[in-house]
């Protein structure tokens, strides 16, 4: 794992840093690098089984939202459904581990965090307000469900599981406050880590 780990690392910061300051070329490349390293992580899994795909299907999810952005016009409600795909993925993948139970201060603060990232960006949302909010609601509901898997046994693949999902929840928020509200110095660095470190421990909760 160690020199996939390496691999993954690098490509991911050549991306981070092309989103700073480097040419446009580095990030057509080097996020599906990334995410296709992270594809090859998932499948080298000691504990790759039948549901794991779901993190395979998640990963290659998210390589459609970003190729989608990438477009010259970008296919913006296209992208945002790839998105919802993949933390659907993720949840289910979640779910079939899980024994339900509820812990219900998770789900509160995730809501009024939802509810918080909504009401910023609600005004410029116009006619995108239900997709975004079905995004929103999607990824909170991914994030409570890893949630209650570490709290109610907390070892060390839940735990980088729940981190996972709770980067990935970042990285989507800022990359629509950027979107809809206001652009800002780094935005996209800022974003792109979040969200390769997110997708890596969601991967890494495999190996452990």
């Amino acid at each position: 794992m160690l020199w996939s780990f390496i691999a993954v690392c690098f490509s991911g910061w050549l991306y981070v840093d092309a989103s700073y300051r480097g040419p446009g070329w580095q990030r057509w490349l080097f996020k599906p690098v990334t995410l296709l390293l992270l594809l090859l992580l998932a499948w080298q899994a000691p504990m790759f089984n039948l549901m794991s795909y779901l993190v395979l299907a998640g990963v290659v999810a998210s390589m459609a939202g970003d190729a989608l952005l990438l477009l010259p016009t970008q296919r913006f409600i296209y992208a945002l459904g790839a998105f919802f795909l993949s933390h659907l993925l993720y949840t289910v993948w979640f779910a079939s581990q899980m024994s339900f139970g509820f812990w219900w201060p998770v789900p509160v603060v995730l809501a009024v965090l939802g509810a918080l990232l909504l009401a910023i960006v609600w005004s410029k949302l116009g006619e995108l307000r239900w997709p975004v909010s079905a995004f929103v609601g999607m990824t909170l509901v991914m994030v409570w469900l890893a949630a209650e898997l570490y709290f109610a046994r907390p070892v060390d693949t839940r735990f980088s599981a729940f981190i996972g999902t709770a980067l990935l929840l970042i990285s989507h928020s800022i990359w629509l406050f950027s979107h809809f509200r206001r652009r800002f110095t780094a935005d996209r660095a800022i974003t792109a880590a979040f969200y390769f470190a997110g997708h890596f421990l969601i991967v890494r909760s495999l190996y452990l």
